[in-house]
């Protein structure tokens, strides 16, 4: 697999400022992988030590933080030298080791020569448990699901995935095609690594579902996890609402299709704890697209997407040749596909933050707005190559932006007051 985020954990690696790196990303998105990927590229000598049920090696932040005893420690537990130019120090799974969180201050403070990465797939859930978080003494790298560009390069389709990287469009459009049918491939696959990798290896859409729920099973089974009995339920309902939210025309989050006469108040810790864990994102609705966006953002509406298109697919149910072929079921969800796809590209791929626009009455939508520099660029999604903008040109003709976009089916074009993306380039808005 190639992954874009070896490239980020490079340049920190290379940074005169650096600190200890946390790198955030939920559970299956390839943290461990690519840590130990980047220690095989980079340095002589990796140690990696997994906190996962692992109370012997946990117990040796538990004395103090005297970073030289640790380090001591850490050479006779995993029987390696550890030099500060030539050794990765890999802390895993370190939600469930609290201290060896807090201790990544010491190493800032009095080692930051030493090159050490932590990670953990429900750290944003332990945060909320009173762990302390060394603010200001750390780096933070976020990772997602594989892009459709790395999914490309896994499917040995380089030269399609180096015409979007460079932005040659002419090629891009040129190849229309087959862009679009491997992004159907990719809407059924989503971006998770174990699926992509079995994909690839057996081009068996059964097998891709089976890793699917199993990936699926394991996140329910982290629901368990860190929370009160009384939540449990709470979670699983707003969890198994989103294919139901995302199947709306009007993808607002609404409360009573979770049960009848939910209320926001009931529902909210659960949102945030799957937020926390990196299974869900929440895109913000704004009242006004004006400078900085985030001022104008109404927390009370809001959107949430999942994680990832192909685990969507998969708690929906949704027969993966149906995406493929194109048939009438597909047809009533592709609107749900394509937009969580694209946000998905944007988070992945782009520093964005997230928003949408609607009027009072929501007469009028704006799937996405983006701030960049000084500018409010709104962004239209669309499924298909029906392209009509109602709203859009509403937008445009109210608020004169300098920048519109829309992404679609259709090849890279520039209108003057729009510019057309296709869907497998969306990360080229940035």
């Amino acid at each position: 697999m190639k992954r874009t985020v070896l490239e980020k954990l490079k340049k920190w690696k290379d940074s005169k400022k650096r600190k200890p790196l946390i790198l955030w990303g939920a559970r299956q998105v390839g943290k461990t992988w690519v840590l130990q990927e980047f220690g095989k590229e980079c340095f002589t000598n990796t140690v990696y030590i997994s906190f996962y049920n692992n109370k012997r090696m946990a117990s040796i932040f538990e004395e103090d933080y005297d970073t030289d005893r640790i380090i001591n420690a850490l050479e006779i537990e995993t029987h390696s030298v550890i030099n500060s130019d030539d050794t990765l120090i890999i802390f895993d799974e370190i939600q469930g080791a609290p201290k060896v969180l807090e201790s990544l201050k010491y190493f800032c403070e009095e080692k930051r020569e030493y090159v050490i990465c932590a990670a953990g797939s429900l750290l944003g859930v332990a945060l909320h448990e009173g762990v302390s978080f060394p603010v200001g003494k750390v780096d933070e790298i976020r990772m997602h699901p594989m892009s459709f560009q790395e999914f490309l390069w896994g499917m040995d389709e380089e030269k399609l995935a180096d015409y979007i990287y460079t932005g040659d469009f002419e090629r891009v459009n040129e190849f229309h095609d087959r862009y679009n049918e491997l992004l159907k491939q990719y809407y059924v696959t989503g971006g998770m690594p174990e699926v992509v990798s079995t994909y690839i290896g057996s081009k068996d859409f059964a097998e891709v579902r089976s890793v699917q729920n199993s990936i699926l099973h394991q996140y329910e089974g982290d629901f368990g996890k860190h929370i009160k009995a009384e939540e449990l339920p709470r979670i699983r309902m707003v969890w198994g609402s989103l294919p139901a939210q995302l199947s709306k025309e009007n993808k607002k989050f609404f409360f009573g299709h979770i049960k009848k006469g939910a209320r926001s108040k009931d529902f909210e810790s659960a949102i945030e704890w799957l937020k926390d864990a990196g299974l869900i994102h929440i895109v913000n609705k704004v009242s006004k697209p004006a400078m900085p966006l985030k001022s104008y953002a109404d927390r009370s509406a809001f959107k949430i997407y999942m994680n990832d298109v192909g685990l969507l697919g998969a708690l929906s149910e949704l027969d993966p040749e149906s995406v493929i072929l194109g048939n009438d079921i597909y047809t009533e969800f592709k609107g749900a596909l394509t937009e969580q796809y694209v946000v998905q590209q944007m988070l992945a791929e782009t520093d964005f933050s997230l928003y949408y626009y609607a009027t009072d009455k929501a007469a009028y939508e704006v799937d996405l707005l983006i701030q960049s520099g000084r500018n409010v660029i709104p962004i239209e999604i669309k499924a298909e190559e029906n392209t009509r903008a109602k709203s859009l040109k509403y937008y445009y003709d109210k608020f004169e932006p300098t920048y519109v976009l829309r992404a679609s089916t259709l090849n890279y074009v520039d209108q003057g007051w729009l510019v057309n993306y296709p869907l497998w380039a969306v990360e080229k808005m940035k």
